[in-house]
């Protein structure tokens, strides 16, 4: 069947990438798409944003499968659209989205059905907020409660940190409507990982977990981003902290959006604290975490246009999905400056070099422009090893990714860093 992927970042390209390996792949189709994946779709202009450009172009191209990569579009219910000319997409529909797209209706259905995660308020109100903050001291988290492409979360060290936190979000619209209302959450002691699971709506089936480094420097100093590199499986995510994840988060999230009549079919991102008392949720996304999928998917050995198709029709419990017991680990190669003001269209070099040195490169940020690979983003490229164990990928990462080359590059050196002080 043709399969039609929608988005253009590094976690597009690696689901493009995974299922152009799958028997049931006929021809890829991306919208839009990046250089990187025009090596296994073709890329087609276009917003993903507008779901009647999705929808005409799925039935023109005789699209059997719809593989949703971005939350905006899942918001937007380009899900229930697609099922309305009856073309199935793997993602959540519009209504179950929202555990993704409203912080506070999240908040709720933990509260409401008992599901780990910190204590919080919500406020629509910044002077009320303020009061709150002043109450409950700091460090404290702030959220902004809307989408904000994975930055609208400040996590506040002082009380006037945290008070600037609400003049920015709440006064100054940093992150515009997504700040209309914010969270505000006790902050968690712990180590962060990420679980990502595939679901049908009945059964829910964790992938390998991940770590991700969301600051921007070193030692996990300064702005938070987008995400500055992966590894998997992350340590911290014992069989018996998995066990309880499952048992205690995962199974029962995806049966009180069944209770809430909200079915939750596709990727469920749990964003998790290890605390001492065990894992908490942090927050959950209504699809693959970027740059997670792209250490997570090349662990995958099943076919995952199989289980994608298993979990749109219902019949993933038939699935028996397995995983490489070896360890990924992912660089993100950004432009310099980011996440504030950074350049765009400079000329990259050298991604051969790096496939025949025998890495993974996944486009994020990046353009053609005269036959030449420029940059378009604030993360370019997600540079990915698989390796016996994880010092090994890391080891191999590092030795090569000077191999690609654009001006003011930047990439954190201590990808991993959590894992190897473990040990």
């Amino acid at each position: 069947m043709n399969i039609l992927v929608i988005g253009g970042g590094g976690r597009e390209h690696t689901l493009a990438w995974k299922l152009a390996q799958s028997k049931i792949a006929d021809k890829i189709y991306a919208v839009p798409g990046n250089p990187g994946m025009a090596d296994v779709a073709e890329c087609i202009p276009g917003s993903v944003e507008d779901n009647d450009f999705l929808v005409k172009l799925a039935q023109e191209k005789n699209i059997g499968l719809v593989v949703v990569g971005p939350e905006v579009p899942l918001t937007n219910g380009i899900v229930d659209d697609m099922a309305k000319v009856n073309i199935p997409a793997f993602g959540p529909q519009k209504a179950a989205a929202q555990l993704e797209g409203s912080k506070s209706f999240s908040k709720a259905i933990m509260k409401k059905y008992n599901i780990p995660t910190a204590k919080y308020e919500v406020f629509i109100d910044a002077d009320k907020a303020k009061e709150y903050i002043k109450q409950e001291g700091a460090p404290i988290v702030i959220k902004a409660d809307g989408l904000a492409a994975g930055k609208g979360v400040i996590v506040a060290e002082t009380l006037q940190q945290a008070l600037d936190a609400i003049d920015e979000i709440m006064c100054d619209k940093a992150f515009g409507s997504a700040g209309n209302s914010v969270v505000i959450e006790e902050f968690m002691e712990g180590e962060e990982a990420s679980v990502l699971a595939f679901t049908d709506g009945k059964t829910i089936v964790p992938m390998i977990p991940s770590q991700d480094h969301k600051r921007a420097l070193d030692g996990d100093k300064g702005p938070n981003t987008g995400g500055m590199g992966t590894y998997a499986p992350a340590p911290v995510v014992t069989p018996e902290i998995m066990q309880r994840v499952q048992k205690e988060i995962l199974e029962p999230v995806i049966n009180a959006m069944q209770a809430e009549g909200h079915e939750y079919k596709g990727c469920l991102y749990a964003g998790l604290m290890i605390t001492s008392e065990g894992p908490k949720v942090v927050e959950f996304n209504a699809r693959f975490g970027d740059p997670e999928t792209q250490v997570v998917l090349p662990l995958l050995e099943s076919d995952l246009g199989e289980i994608m198709l298993a979990c749109v029709n219902g019949t993933l419990a038939d699935m028996q999905i397995k995983w490489s017991d070896k360890a990924a680990v992912c660089v993100v190669m950004s432009a310099g400056g980011y996440p504030a003001k950074y350049n765009k269209g400079d000329e990259i070099t050298g991604l051969d070099k790096a496939k025949d040195a025998g890495l993974l490169v996944f486009h994020a940020g990046t353009a053609k422009k005269d036959d030449k690979i420029v940059t378009n983003g604030g993360r370019v490229l997600g540079v990915v090893d698989i390796g016996d164990d994880i010092k090994s990928a890391v080891d191999k990462v590092y030795q090569n990714i000077d191999l690609i080359k654009f001006d003011n590059v930047y990439y954190r050196k201590d990808i991993a860093h959590r894992a190897f002080n473990r040990k």
